[in-house]
């Protein structure tokens, strides 16, 4: 699809199964889904997608979130699995074509694919030429957690290869609410699921589309908040959530899911009982 200057592509990694202690299984096609009801919190496991974004301009190529990897370090075991590399295969684009990183957060089914170890058994960014975009304080906060439990369910912070990519100066920290960081592409600071979680909104051409990182994973996610298990601050998160899809439908956005199984991008309409009704495009 097109948003003014920007082609945004999908990129999938498959379906995983995600344990309630942050174990991730990747399920091989027409394998059984485990699901558990979306207003439930996750009991065992439960059935996710994993689908990194591609922002393409032709002078820019930029990454939401890089996926978990599998596949990229030398010798591993997955190497049958997607990555953002395979993927980008796809368009012709090579790693070092990606020019930005923009990051959510650090939970590593968002992060880990931002390095690999080669050969030599030595860490490398997977986008040399890219600068990765976060919030200081979700970089302080997940270097804060090191080698501690996991407060809430779900995936957690694994930064041994991003401490390589932050002492080689990749990583660019924003410390405001709102920045810009290419024209049409600005990243807003919601908390909640973490400290320094971000969204990045693109509008251009008249056109706007929203990615919500995993303050909105899925569609299943529009109407119910099953996040309370897994979000830092669930009262912070639920309310920015119910203000952006608010903004998302008055602007008559599009919205990005990178958790969803299935449906991945599409428009918000109002249904009889005034929910939300996701519109695949």
């Amino acid at each position: 699809m097109e948003i003014g200057r920007y082609t945004i592509e999908q990129l999938s990694e498959g379906r995983f199964e995600v344990f309630e202690d942050g174990r991730f299984n990747k399920l091989a096609p027409g394998e059984e889904e485990t699901t558990v009801p979306i207003d439930l919190p996750v009991q065992v496991s439960t059935t996710i997608g994993i689908n990194p974004i591609l922002l393409s301009s032709g002078e820019h190529n930029i990454l939401l979130d890089t996926g978990l990897g599998w596949g990229l370090d030398a010798g591993s075991s997955y190497t049958d699995v997607s990555n953002a590399v395979t993927n980008l295969e796809i368009f012709g684009i090579a790693p070092e074509d990606i020019t930005h990183v923009i990051l959510t957060h650090l939970h590593y089914d968002h992060a880990a694919g931002c390095t690999y170890t080669d050969n030599d058994s030595l860490t490398q960014p997977t986008f040399p030429n890219a600068r990765y975009i976060l919030q200081r304080n979700e970089w302080e906060y997940a270097v804060e957690r090191t080698g501690k439990p996991n407060p809430v369910q779900g995936a957690n912070y694994r930064l041994d290869d991003l401490y390589r990519l932050f002492a080689d100066n990749y990583f660019d920290l924003l410390e405001t609410e709102r920045d810009t960081i290419l024209p049409g592409i600005t990243v807003i600071r919601t908390a909640g699921h973490t400290p320094g979680h971000q969204v990045v909104r693109i509008s251009d051409g008249g056109d706007t589309a929203y990615y919500l990182g995993d303050l909105l994973p899925s569609e299943q996610h529009l109407n119910h908040y099953a996040m309370r298990e897994v979000d830092l601050h669930p009262n912070q998160a639920k309310k920015k959530k119910i203000q952006l899809l608010r903004e998302i439908y008055g602007e008559n956005a599009c919205i990005l899911f990178y958790h969803s199984l299935f449906s991945k991008v599409g428009r918000l309409e109002k249904g009889d009982k005034k929910n939300y009704v996701f519109k695949e495009i």
